[in-house]
């Protein structure tokens, strides 16, 4: 049996690899040295590409007289091909200069092929089968030359991307209106574009055997706190799966709280919101193929701000953070208490509305704790719906549906008015913190069952649950609940409450505690120009 798959894998080389499960054996490449038998060369590499329709070899005559022979390797779908033909191949292949000189053949060695013949911003060598097929598979050109043992690489990249566009997760009314892409290049581009400082570091390392997904981290040297940087490097070593093809497997891999239903892991697609989180000495992490960056370490009390709130008034923003938190509180407790005070604490509810609700439920068979769940359940497959089907399509059945089957079941006495009205104040206010929308749907059902078993004893024993569960969650050595748990005092002026940008001095304590000083006043004032009059300046 082993003679067989070694006979199938030819180009192949069983390798050690170390992983945390222990020592794994897995197949990579060749390492085997370029030859200078070109022909051997790209017959080793058909055989381990094998026959793949958008694996191209471009053989061509090149140099003085045309005297050398190379051939490049490409994949078609990840090359912008009007670069290759007019940046490479015609060059190389019309170069008058080096037709009128007629260098002598031995000068053209692959320095001087590199240094003298082509002009690309990024060149270099691979002296290995296995490098040929990697920087290929990573979407450049890879030229093999008759006669030399080395190949040289060249940067081509280009293919269907998709154009930059205002991201669809985190709307805003007053802001920059670019998102992220898939392409990974373009994104550390973006994050340039708000932090113009050399201090602002990529590092990037390859994670998933199959799928060679870049992974790329970036910080500011100086803010960001280098415990924090050694170990996001430590959790992505830790890594050992096949593929990566979102951010999500990342952050499951690399989460403190794995079990828990809050994610210790944030992410955006707005670079502003992600320039703003790394300037505070936070990390982000770039994942190439995913417009979703993540960002760590994450605090619970973010999930309730917005980038658009450090673009408005502070009084205003104070207004809207009140909303929010009033809104996530009703969606988690809207209808445990409904059913707490419907089911054991009548006596709390005033005496007029009583007599509505008993009217109310006087023809429903079900409990109201059935009601809820039921009409719970009922939203979340309408939800699900909306999402999944294509917009125009989903629109409808959210819209449609909510209405017909709401009506339809308080009519036919399946359940009450009441409970119409509380299921729906819950599901608009579950959209007003997206953040929290996973958590709050679990949340909800929790409350629900404990109000109906236990009423408003069993929903006080799931919020002092929930708090000690949050108080007890750490993001990457931060306490997630900070800074209520442990509270920090200086950093409360941007969590219920944002105070001014001039008030804010200080980096949050717990994060940029590595250089705190976010800004300061100026301790005197600027000189006046003498020459304020625009009639006294002849520059103007």
């Amino acid at each position: 049996m082993f003679q067989y798959i070694k006979k199938q894998l030819q180009g192949m080389k069983l390798m050690h690899l170390n992983t945390i499960d222990g020592e794994k054996d897995i197949y990579e490449y060749s390492t085997t040295p370029l030859s200078p038998d070109m022909y051997k060369n790209l017959e080793e590499i058909k055989t381990i590409l094998g026959s793949s329709y958008d694996i191209a070899f471009r053989e061509f005559d090149f140099g003085p007289q045309g005297r050398i022979r190379g051939t490049l390797v490409f994949l078609i779908s990840m090359i912008d091909k009007t670069f290759l033909n007019e940046s490479i191949i015609k060059p190389l292949m019309f170069d008058d200069r080096l037709i009128e000189k007629e260098e002598e053949p031995e000068l053209l060695n692959i320095d001087y092929i590199k240094t003298t013949m082509l002009s690309m911003d990024e060149v270099h060598t691979a002296a290995t089968i296995n490098e040929v097929i990697e920087n290929c598979l990573k979407g450049y050109a890879v030229l093999v030359i008759s006669g030399l043992n080395e190949a040289i690489v060249i940067s081509a990249y280009g293919g269907e991307t998709r154009s930059l566009d205002e991201p669809k997760t985190e709307t805003v009314v007053r802001g920059p209106r670019l998102g992220f892409t898939e392409s990974l290049l373009t994104n550390t581009s973006l994050l340039r574009r708000y932090v113009r400082t050399p201090n602002l570091t990529f590092e990037t390392t390859i994670i998933g055997r199959e799928t060679k997904t870049v992974v790329c981290i970036a910080y500011i040297k100086g803010i960001a706190n280098p415990s924090l940087i050694e170990e996001i490097k430590r959790r992505l070593d830790r890594i050992n799966t096949d593929a990566i093809l979102e951010s999500g497997y990342i952050e499951q891999f690399i989460e403190d709280a794995p079990f828990s239903i809050f994610s210790t892991v944030g992410n955006s697609e707005r670079p502003d919101a992600v320039a703003a989180k790394i300037l505070e000495g936070r990390a982000a992490l770039l994942i190439n193929g995913t417009p979703f960056v993540l960002t760590v370490p994450v605090l619970f009390i973010e999930s309730f701000s917005s980038t658009e709130d450090y673009y408005s008034r502070p009084y205003f923003v104070g207004i809207v953070r009140m909303i929010r938190f009033l809104s996530y509180f009703i969606s988690v407790f809207g209808p445990a208490i409904f059913v707490a005070l419907s089911t054991f604490h009548q006596e709390l509810i005033p005496t007029p509305l009583l007599f509505t609700m008993a009217a109310a439920e006087e023809d429903v068979p079900f409990p109201a704790v059935i009601e809820a769940l039921t009409m719970g359940a009922v939203f979340e497959i309408l939800r699900e719906a909306g999402i999944r089907l294509p917009r125009p399509v989903g629109q409808a059945v959210s819209i449609v549906g909510a209405l017909v089957l709401g009506e339809s079941a308080v009519q036919a006495g399946l359940v009450s008015q009441p409970m119409v009205i509380v299921i729906s104040l819950t599901a608009v206010a579950s959209f007003t913190v997206p953040a929290q929308t996973d958590s709050g749907a679990v949340l909800r059902l929790i409350m629900v069952l404990l109000a109906g078993a236990m009423g408003g004893f069993g929903i006080m024993i799931g919020f002092i649950g929930v708090m000690i569960h949050l108080a007890s969650l750490r993001s990457f050595g931060t306490p997630f609940f900070s800074p209520f748990a442990p509270l920090t005092p200086i950093d409360l002026k941007d969590t219920i409450v944002r105070f001014p940008l001039w008030a804010m001095l200080t980096r949050p304590r717990l994060i940029g505690w590595n250089d705190p000083q976010r800004q300061a006043f100026r301790l005197k004032p600027t000189p006046p120009s003498k020459n304020r009059n625009p009639r006294n300046n002849p520059d103007q």
